[in-house]
């Protein structure tokens, strides 16, 4: 029996169209992904959900008994008091069943004796104990013990518990809110991005728990890797309406370019049929013996509907412009120490970043990530040290807060224009389009924008000033899943030097060749992505767990022996990675040469003028044209997954 039932919701803001007849089921214990751009009406169907916004037609139909949870991506407040104690607040009934004991006490104590009292005290006692075992199990499953479990792999320590929750800052109070939600444990979770304020520790428990959990899910996240291993099924807004498609993120992706292929074909051979069709009209109309057969063509053109290749959605497209070469140092850092009344965020840190680096900064929140950024862009003074910029070196910095300080009074036009106001308003223009501000789109004032249409000015205006030293505080966050991956795009093919702060695993193993992790006043240092140094850490994780030895600190070093033995057993991990992906791209490449090879000859027979008249000859052809073609967009996509794999496991070699 399905949890939730969706029935025909209709949807509409003025001209636009939300949701225009979607359907669909949610069946127990089912993990699904929504997707779809910025404002195509994924917030608005959680809101709806959530009984939080009313629908203009359909109905939404809970079964008896289900409670859905809903995690929007902003939160006005939460429930006053300690951590522990907001948090458990999302829970209610504790204090309903604590009263029903105290209840029951006061009746039994009031029992009088006389001739039925051993029969009130015994039916009594077994209310009583009914109450008792009730709050027990209410504790298990809501108490303390487990509010402070999901609080501390959020990543809030010991002392955080006990602190008022108005203390905290609202990222951190997103987390708080997170961890109410999942402490309810309720049969259908909503989360509309849950992870934007989530460090890489805490991302990785919030995975594992997620996928351990029997519930359901509906998911909305801009980080791929992450939805690809939590979902089984994508609820996807197209331009068509609300499509569902089986399988992850990527085989929604391969299934949603099939087809494309598939209807691109069928659309193209309709138009060839009645093309051959029409010429039979045109040739014989004014025969008089043909008159019945022209007629009775009409007519089959008339009935048959016209295979139309649906619209394609706009997308981000853009690249960074070439920039001026920089120094071969563009960055160092020498002692730098800085910290916030007694909170030392670094002692005496030493770093540098070569031209070309893509960096990846990570750790838990509060240890210094964007603290280091704000440093490096001069935000920030230094307690003690000194930063040196590199020969030539210009630096560009975005940050999440920037987009807060664009001028809310200018329109986005004018915001832009006003960085480079020597180039001319075409130009400028052609670099908004770029990011889908198009027409009158870039009169709208900044006030007016939302989230992600801010993060899309700022990101237009490191285009417009080119600079060879891009600083990143969280670029990903507001932006859709098509925009994030346009970004990875564009940061790829980018030639300066670039150091960012993601929490986002998906964007950083695509981006990074070096980690930064912060921790403890200190940065250690890794070549490679993010998900080879957290298999690192793992296996020395096991190897100090298995001698009995403490964890890792920075005054812990390995002689050479043992150093050089660690090293030679993670490269040979790593290196029998790649055997099996090249063997299967040798595979994919050999076959993808063979449909081509295939679909060439196909296309050369039926481009003969004589096919045209012999339909039932060409038909099977035709079918074999349309299978080759899905098969060889269906082999494409998985070479391109397969290569990305690769460069992935090629990239965490050491050098």
């Amino acid at each position: 029996m399905s949890l939730c039932t969706i029935d025909a919701l209709e949807l509409s803001f003025g001209r636009k169209v939300i949701l225009d007849g979607a359907s669909f089921a949610v069946q127990p214990g089912e993990k699904i992904g929504l997707v779809g751009p910025n404002g195509s009406g994924k917030s608005t169907l959680f809101r709806i959900l959530a009984g939080e916004r009313e629908p203009d037609a359909g109905e939404v139909h809970f079964a008896r008994g289900v409670r859905a949870g809903y995690l929007p991506q902003d939160i006005l407040e939460l429930p006053a008091g300690t951590l522990v104690e907001s948090v458990r607040s999302a829970v209610p009934g504790a204090d309903a069943l604590a009263q029903r004991v105290v209840d029951v006490e006061a009746e039994l104590a009031a029992v009088v004796d006389g001739e039925d009292a051993d029969e009130q005290r015994m039916e009594l006692a077994g209310r009583l104990a009914e109450s008792h075992h009730q709050l027990a199990d209410f504790e298990i499953r809501y108490g303390r013990h487990r509010a402070e479990s999901i609080l501390t792999g959020l990543g809030f320590t010991d002392a955080d518990l006990s602190r008022n929750v108005a203390e905290f800052s609202g990222g951190w109070k997103m987390r708080a809110a997170l961890a109410g939600l999942l402490l309810q444990d309720p049969d259908l979770l909503l989360l509309d991005e849950p992870t934007n304020h989530l460090d890489i520790p805490s991302l990785a428990w919030f995975d594992s728990f997620l996928r351990r959990s029997s519930k359901a899910v509906i998911l909305v996240s801009h980080d791929r890797d992450f939805l690809n291993r939590q979902i089984g099924r994508v609820l996807a807004f197209e331009t068509e309406g609300l499509r569902t498609y089986t399988g992850d993120y990527e085989s929604y992706r391969r299934q949603r370019a099939e087809e494309e292929i598939n209807l691109e074909l069928r659309a193209k051979r309709q138009a060839a049929e009645r093309a051959v069709t029409e010429r039979f009209i045109e040739r014989f109309r004014s025969k008089a013996s043909k008159a019945r057969q022209v007629q009775s063509r009409i007519k089959l053109l008339e009935k048959k509907e016209r295979i139309e290749v649906r619209e394609t959605r706009a997308t981000v497209q853009f690249r960074f412009p070439e920039v001026a070469r920089s120094g071969r140092e563009v960055l160092k850092l020498e002692g730098v120490a800085k910290r916030f009344g007694e909170k030392i965020i670094y002692r005496s840190l030493d770093r540098s970043l070569l031209r070309g680096e893509r960096v990846a900064i990570i750790g838990k929140n509060g240890a210094g990530k964007t603290t280091l950024l704000k440093l490096i862009a001069g935000e920030l003074g230094l307690d003690a040290g000194q930063i040196t910029v590199g020969h030539n070196v210009q630096v560009a910095y975005y940050a999440q807060h920037h987009t807060e300080k664009l001028d809310r009074d200018k329109t986005i036009l004018d915001e832009i224009w006003s960085l480079v106001p020597d180039k001319s308003q075409t130009f400028v223009r052609g670099v908004l389009g770029s990011f889908l501000f198009s027409g009158d789109d870039v009169d709208k004032k900044i006030s007016v924008l939302s989230g992600g249409e801010r993060a899309r000015v700022a990101l237009a205006r490191l285009l417009v000033m080119p600079s060879n030293f891009i600083l990143m505080d969280e670029p990903t966050n507001h932006l859709d899943l098509d925009s994030a991956e346009r970004l990875v795009e564009a940061l790829r093919e980018y030639s300066g030097t670039l150091l960012f702060v993601s929490h986002n695993r998906s964007f950083i193993n695509q981006l990074a060749t070096k980690i930064w992790d912060v921790r403890d006043g200190r940065i250690d240092e890794w070549a490679g992505n993010l998900d080879a140094y957290l298999y690192h850490l793992e296996q020395v994780g096991h190897e100090e767990g298995e001698s009995g030895n403490a964890a890792p600190t920075a005054d812990r070093t390995e002689n050479d022996r043992d150093r050089r033995k660690r090293e030679a057993k993670e490269r040979e991990a790593q290196a029998s990675l790649l055997r099996p992906l090249k063997k299967e791209i040798d595979a994919l490449e050999a076959h993808i040469a063979k449909l081509e090879t295939e679909i060439s000859a196909l296309e050369t027979q039926l481009a003969d003028p004589t096919l045209y008249n012999d339909f039932n000859r060409a038909r099977p052809m035709v079918v074999r044209l349309d299978e080759a073609k899905a098969e060889l967009a269906s082999k494409y996509a998985r070479w391109e997954t397969v290569q990305g794999e690769l460069a992935t496991v090629e990239a965490t070699l050491k050098p």
